[in-house]
């Protein structure tokens, strides 16, 4: 286990591959933890370095009071890559995790070439609705809204095997003040106009049964970059990389050679 002690957090953090490769860095979704890119790292070229992290108030990261930021958010990922001796890389975020990414980019475009939102977009529902979300988890804890969550993160079919009820462990255990303040950030948040201005590769993957960031958010904040490109996972809902791993790491290799410039079977550096 791993923790990097920045400025004002504790971050979990974990690392596959090779250290020496390049790196590819994983930023998870509200109320999920690293655990979430299970099923895709290890289809992904064995000579990449992948770094995954738990965010402020999820997993085994510690838990600031809140209210948190996106600002905030993108700062901690700034620090652990600074900590992590990390110049330069490929951010893949899903979700809250794609904004984190968005707003590091701008703020860092030294330390993103590439960005993979899967599942995100720019602005994500209205400020009105997490405050009602943030109002219902203080009156009855995040269990309350569990399974509503669980149908949007997940297509019929996947909804119903067994599988689900670990997710459903997962987004419940999350810590109150975390989920709380994650959401406070995202109902904060509208990075339209610097997300506009990024010029670097981008790569949107969408879910066609997505009940949380439908597809048409997702594609409408790719083609916000120029040259950027989308794809759409059909019948995948709020966590492809979960519901529909091998197609998800497919994707996600091909992007990384296109980016690269080279095999995946070699160096990818």
């Amino acid at each position: 286990m791993q923790m990097a002690d920045l400025h004002t957090v504790r971050l979990h953090w974990r690392e596959d591959g090779n250290p020496d490769g390049f790196p590819v860095v994983f930023a998870n979704s509200l109320g999920t933890d690293l655990r979430v890119w299970d099923k895709i790292v290890h289809s992904l070229p064995p000579k990449l370095r992948l770094i995954r992290f738990d965010k402020r108030g999820h997993g085994l990261s510690s838990c600031p009071a809140g209210p948190y930021t996106m600002e905030q958010l993108a700062q901690d990922a700034e620090q652990l890559l600074d900590h992590l001796g990390i110049t330069s890389c490929i951010f893949v975020g899903l979700s809250i995790g794609g904004m984190i990414g968005q707003e590091l980019a701008a703020r860092r475009p030294d330390l993103v070439r590439a960005l993979v939102l899967s599942n995100s977009a720019a602005k994500m529902g209205e400020a009105q609705m997490w405050r009602d979300r943030i109002a219902a988890i203080h009156q009855g804890g995040i269990e309350a809204l569990a399974d509503p969550i669980l149908d949007r993160w997940f297509g019929t079919t996947f909804r119903t095997q067994p599988e689900t009820e670990g997710w459903r462990n997962m987004l419940i255990r999350t810590p109150i003040e975390g989920y709380i303040g994650c959401c406070q950030a995202i109902a904060g948040a509208d990075l339209t106009d610097s997300t506009a201005q990024l010029r670097l590769p981008v790569l949107g993957i969408g879910g066609s049964a997505d009940g949380a960031c439908p597809p048409n958010m997702v594609r409408a904040t790719t083609e916000l970059v120029p040259n950027a490109r989308y794809v759409e996972i059909k019948d995948a809902g709020h966590l492809p990389c979960v519901e529909t791993p091998e197609e998800f790491a497919g994707l996600l290799a091909d992007s990384l050679k296109e980016i690269l410039g080279c095999a995946t079977d070699t160096t990818m550096e």
